[in-house]
């Protein structure tokens, strides 16, 4: 059962009934983020989300690839669903490149990683643990996104990448496009898969930093992948402290702990700020549409609930 509907029905089921639940969702299907005065995400600048109203509207769709039953989107093979075509939703185009590391046991249909492949294809790859790529030769223009006693802010990460040595780069007749060899963590010998290619970024070289890492897991999950030595010797980057909108809040973690698609948001804002040096003017939030959508839509059966 998808998110959305499972939501609305245990939501129903559990306090006014199902057709009480349904009634006060069409009666509020037509308010946009801006309808809740404490919405953190109200200011943002959407694309229209038309397309996704109409989606909730018809309900589960066919994925076009592998046709499983899905809301608004295949969340294993990254497309929408048949209901929403692909021209009506919003393309970001990323300054750098983007590798989320997923970990093999966190569910695909509760991941916010999805949005970020589907909303910006070309600059975003994921990849699932242990299957990930070998980032030594180029840790001096790659970046993780991790808090750690030797993490720096976003705004000194050229200074520190400056300080790592070029070791391995390639010479001039080697194919400096490639992406790193795949390889298996020793610890757990499976079959390899073949992730997406990705494409290099010929941006940023001033800051010397071309890719940024993040991990996709619940934190007491993420140790196994942090640990792992492809990942050893990467310039370690932690976020500001931000208040996540989240609805699966990670029971007994504190409510700073961001969801994927609001870690890489929230970097990318600051990274256009305090690196690149621009004044942000919502080039990013896009990355935010499907997020937005959805804490709108479940904040709203919430309070039809009772439970706010």
């Amino acid at each position: 059962m998808g998110l959305l509907i499972q939501l609305t029905m245990s939501l129903g089921s559990s306090t006014q009934g199902p057709k009480r639940s349904t009634e006060c969702l069409e009666s509020q299907e037509l308010q946009t983020p801006s309808s809740f005065q404490d919405n953190p995400l109200q200011q943002l600048q959407l694309a229209s989300q038309e397309v996704l109203e109409k989606a909730k509207k018809s309900g589960r769709s066919k994925c076009p690839r592998c046709s499983s039953s899905r809301m608004f989107y295949c969340y294993t093979c990254f497309v929408p669903v048949e209901t929403v075509p692909t021209k009506e939703i919003p393309t970001v185009k990323l300054p750098l490149k983007i590798d989320i590391i997923k970990h093999p046991n966190e569910t695909d249909g509760k991941s916010t990683a999805v949005h970020a492949k589907l909303l910006a294809p070309d600059d975003v790859t994921i990849y699932k643990y242990p299957c990930i790529p070998e980032y030594e030769e180029k840790r001096h223009e790659i970046a993780l996104i991790f808090p750690g006693p030797n993490s720096v802010s976003v705004k000194d990460i050229a200074f520190h990448l400056q300080k790592y040595t070029k070791k391995g780069v390639c010479n001039s007749d080697d194919d400096c496009s490639k992406e790193p060899v795949l390889k298996q963590a020793k610890i757990d010998p499976k079959e390899e898969k073949s992730p997406n290619e990705c494409i290099p970024s010929s941006r940023n070289e001033g800051t010397g930093l071309k890719k940024i890492i993040f991990i996709d897991s619940t934190w007491n999950q993420t140790n196994k992948i942090i640990t792992d030595e492809r990942l050893q010797g990467l310039l370690q980057v932690e976020l500001k402290t931000r208040k996540t909108c989240f609805w699966r809040h990670q029971k007994g973690k504190p409510d700073t702990y961001l969801s994927t698609i609001e870690a890489i948001y929230y970097f990318l804002v600051d990274y256009h700020q305090e690196i690149l040096k621009e004044n942000y003017k919502g080039q990013y939030d896009n990355l935010l549409f499907f997020f937005s959508f959805m804490y709108t839509l479940i904040k709203n059966a919430k309070c039809c609930a009772g439970k706010e």
